[in-house]
């Protein structure tokens, strides 16, 4: 028997095999539906969805804490727009777990055990980096109740994480940008050079205009500067004569620097999707490169250009303060480094040597020193 149900979005993914599948989604709250529309897995996600909503209407629970935290000003205006959607979802998924959970109990540190054996459960499902994400988002909920005196403790603040990942070995080497560019199409080409010879993330990519270059420099407020409606500082990001070849060369189709092949600015989910047939086209699909890791490739051949920290992070608009973080990130310790520090070392003892050689030459005879 068909059940009429509604509020529903279906969204359609294709993957990297070709194959296309649908996701369903509730669409007032964000949860992914279970199942195929009409199995019993399927009206039974539906129905805690549904419930979840009667739950936000409730007072003095985990629900309610969560619709308060949401409507807050920290949370309209001090987050980003997509980071706002990201804990949107988030929170939906624990509210469809702990929305009854009373507002009082979260003052109890007892109640740190059934949260992390939530987080263990979603790790097992869906990953520990989702499950870390999910916690923390619950953390950083906690939090805003303290600081307005709804709870007295953040019992989950500074909890241990699951997922650890340290991407500063994972660049892209010669071989990788020439496979890539050997496959894939232009458009994806010009974006792999934007984003290696300027260090910005992909958002900021995209949205890089005609006019905020004067032919020698890009200035641009970088996007996640951008919080609370307070606009981030100009950033002025000098051009390579690599760079400079390319965009000069580039037909200006449209506002923005980057289009679709049929001139339009590309969506996120668009240029994920291009992005991920251009690595399948180069043969890359099973690597481990991902588009962010150009960000740390930049840092990297500027440091192997003999940029100072200083430089890099004027370039890449990393603060001062976590300059020492970047070397540990994004500073990958690469064969082309090592082998500069040799060479260096090498030339310093040459050097060294020949400038003794040249004193003892040069210096008188010690009297203690002759024979006879």
């Amino acid at each position: 028997m068909r059940v009429a149900l509604r509020g529903i979005n279906t969204v359609r993914k294709r993957l990297s095999s070709g194959r296309v599948v649908r996701y369903y989604y509730h669409r007032e709250t964000g949860v992914r539906l279970e199942g195929e529309p009409n199995s019993p897995e399927f009206i039974a996600s539906y129905s805690r969805a549904e419930q979840l909503v009667r739950n936000r209407h409730a007072t003095g629970v985990f629900a309610s804490l969560s619709r308060d935290y949401m409507r807050s000003p920290e949370f309209r205006t001090q987050l980003a727009d997509s980071t706002r959607r990201e804990y949107a979802r988030k929170l939906a998924f624990a509210e469809a777990e702990f929305a009854d959970l009373p507002i009082a109990a979260l003052n109890n540190p007892r109640v740190k055990a059934p949260l992390m054996a939530w987080r263990a459960k979603v790790a097992e499902t869906s990953g520990a980096r989702e499950a870390d994400y999910r916690l923390s988002v619950i953390s950083a909920m906690l939090s805003w109740a303290v600081d307005n005196g709804v709870i007295e403790t953040n019992h989950l603040k500074g909890f241990k994480r699951l997922y650890r990942s340290n991407r500063a070995e994972v660049i892209w080497l010669p071989e990788n940008i020439e496979a890539f560019m050997s496959a894939a199409p232009v458009e994806m080409q010009q974006a792999l050079i934007l984003a290696l010879h300027t260090g910005l993330r992909q958002g900021d990519l995209r949205k890089l205009c005609w006019n905020n270059y004067d032919g020698t420099h890009l200035t641009l407020r970088i996007g996640k500067n951008q919080r609370g409606g307070v606009q981030g500082p100009l950033v002025h990001i000098p051009c390579t004569r690599a760079l400079r070849s390319m965009l000069d060369g580039m037909e200006r189709r449209a506002a923005v620097i980057l289009t679709t092949k049929e001139g339009r600015p590309f969506t996120a989910r668009y240029f994920g999707h291009q992005w991920e047939k251009a690595m399948v086209a180069a043969g890359m699909e099973t690597s481990p490169l991902h588009f962010h890791d150009l960000r740390g490739t930049a840092v990297t051949m500027l440091a192997e250009a003999g940029c100072s920290v200083a430089q890099i992070v004027a370039i890449t608009q990393h603060s001062l303060a976590t300059a020492t973080r970047i070397l540990e990130v994004y500073l990958s310790p690469t064969k082309h480094l090592a082998n500069q520090a040799i060479a260096q070392f090498e030339n310093a003892k040459e050097t060294e040597f020949a400038n003794r050689l040249q004193t003892s030459a040069t210096a008188p005879i010690s009297n203690t020193n002759r024979k006879g």
